[in-house]
């Protein structure tokens, strides 16, 4: 089992972007991660929230458009060189990475990336073969 994500379409308007976060907060969803990629029309904003169903509802009903995908969350030692041996792990195993982005939390000196692969299953696979954890979404807030 994967992570879900939110990828969220955000108009290059001023105060676009806020109205999505204060709809979100108004129903009580948590964002735990987030990235924006921005080009000159609009936005993608990819995040984890707490309730990624109610958070593309209640986005839908405001007239947001979005899209769920799977990702892995990784857990890594918060140490130098820690994500590149996670991505050597990766690419050895022939597996590029489409996008990642950090978690916002920590605990325990360890962090938490989020990483999009092609091939998620097999990726997670190798990941566990090699020692690397992969945080689940049930365990998520538990874990940070």
């Amino acid at each position: 089992m994967f992570v879900k994500q939110l990828s969220i379409f955000v108009e290059n308007k001023k105060g676009r972007l806020a109205s999505i976060l204060d709809t979100l907060s108004k129903n009580n969803i948590d964002i735990c991660a987030l990235a924006l990629a921005d080009t000159t029309d609009f936005g993608v904003l990819r995040i984890i929230v707490s309730q990624p169903d109610l958070a593309q509802k209640v986005l839908r009903e405001e007239g947001v458009i979005s899209k769920t995908s799977e990702v892995l969350a990784v857990e890594m030692n918060d140490t130098t060189g820690a994500l590149a041996d996670i991505l050597r792990v990766l690419g050895e195993g022939n597996h590029s990475v489409e996008y990642m982005y950090a978690f916002v939390g920590q605990k325990d000196n360890k962090a938490l990336v989020v990483i999009k692969t092609e091939a998620l299953e097999a990726a997670e696979a190798l990941l566990t073969e090699n020692g690397i954890h992969t945080i689940h979404a049930e365990n998520l807030y538990r874990s940070f």
